[in-house]
């Protein structure tokens, strides 16, 4: 899943995108109004966690641009601005959630998780297809009741698939959500780590779960893989 933190303040943009990373998100940053509307144009991103009090362009006119334009982001501002007239601004505005600073960076986390999985129509903080569980709350996994021990990109890789069940997902949409965008990685590691995840998910003998669709791309399902 990927995530774009627009924030001035270098400590809580630091922190934030550490935090972030460490729960498994590709983070690109921005410090200040023009470049965090340039990424947010330039990339699709799962969720932009954005300041409202920017150098160059104001968060407000981030939110109305991105939302002119038909963004499909989920928006999380992140303010120090707690006036109720200021979140009823942004939230009209095309928001989709307003953190106020100070805050602890669990609540951010869990409030960013939600917004991933509104995104993807999924309600339940667990997924689960066939015998396997994904606890995105918990990042962890599971499969016949027994724990997966994946590193952050396989993780990544295999909620992403997941999140779209069925779904015929390309390389390219996969790298896409999975790098940063200064990132050096291509495509074709994509491939890499679909082996190293099938191998842990599959390691004693079970059902394959990612399947690939030649010429396409790959997909998580519990149907057989194509000729």
């Amino acid at each position: 899943m990927r995530v774009l933190v627009i924030e001035d303040y270098e400590p809580i943009r630091t922190a934030v995108a550490q935090g972030l990373s460490e729960a498994a998100f590709a983070v690109d940053v921005a410090a200040n109004g023009k470049d965090g509307l340039w990424y947010a144009k330039s990339n699709d991103y799962d969720v932009i966690v954005l300041d409202l009090m920017l150098p160059d362009v104001d968060g407000l006119r981030i939110l109305r641009n991105l939302r002119q334009s038909g963004s499909a982001s989920r928006i999380l501002i992140m303010t120090a601005k707690d006036a109720v007239e200021d979140r009823i601004q942004g939230l009209n505005s095309g928001a989709d959630d307003y953190v106020l600073k100070p805050f602890v960076f669990e609540e951010l986390l869990a409030r960013v998780q939600v917004l991933v999985r509104r995104r993807y129509d999924l309600n339940d903080p667990v997924i689960r297809v066939g015998d396997l569980v994904i606890d995105t709350a918990a990042l962890t996994v599971q499969r016949c009741e027994q724990p997966v021990d994946l590193t952050k990109r396989e993780y990544s890789l295999l909620v992403y698939l997941a999140m779209r069940e069925g779904q015929v997902v390309s390389r390219t949409e996969i790298w896409e959500n999975l790098y940063e965008f200064e990132s050096e990685a291509h495509s074709n590691v994509v491939d890499v780590y679909i082996r190293y995840l099938r191998k842990k998910l599959e390691h004693t003998g079970q059902s394959k779960l990612i399947h690939t669709r030649r010429g396409f791309g790959y997909v998580l399902s519990l149907e057989g893989e194509e000729a």
